[in-house]
């Protein structure tokens, strides 16, 4: 690559936005809760997508109760604590899911509520 075109690109529009913290987060809420709910609809026929999605959003609620078990967190004590509860429900109830004796309905829901906080439109800001 010449240097005329090395100095375009470097000063071009990129492509992907600049988030902030929140909005990233958003961003993985939603990308995973597409992927539970377009399994989900699929699960009879291909199972072990809908496993690996319910695996990738354990994985982050996993994520999430580590982060907001650090004591140096900047949360307030009593949002971490929620969000950690809402770790163990989702958790537990993502094994439910997997024999069968539940659906995955609670989990997008969780996940729905943690998206409108974090648009703001919630009590979790």
């Amino acid at each position: 690559m010449n240097a005329l075109n090395m100095a375009r690109t470097a000063y071009s529009n990129t492509t992907a936005p600049i988030r902030t913290p929140r909005g990233t987060e958003y961003e993985v809420f939603a990308r995973i809760s597409h992927q539970l709910k377009q399994t989900s609809q699929n699960k009879k026929t291909d199972f072990p997508a809908f496993v690996r999605a319910l695996n990738h959003n354990r994985r982050l609620w996993t994520l999430l109760a580590s982060d907001v078990a650090d004591k140096d967190n900047a949360l307030p004590k009593e949002l971490r604590a929620q969000i950690f509860y809402l770790a163990e429900f989702t958790i537990q109830h993502t094994s439910k899911v997997l024999t069968g004796n539940a659906n995955e309905e609670p989990l997008l829901d969780i996940n729905r509520s943690i998206m409108r906080g974090l648009q703001g439109e919630g009590s979790a800001t």
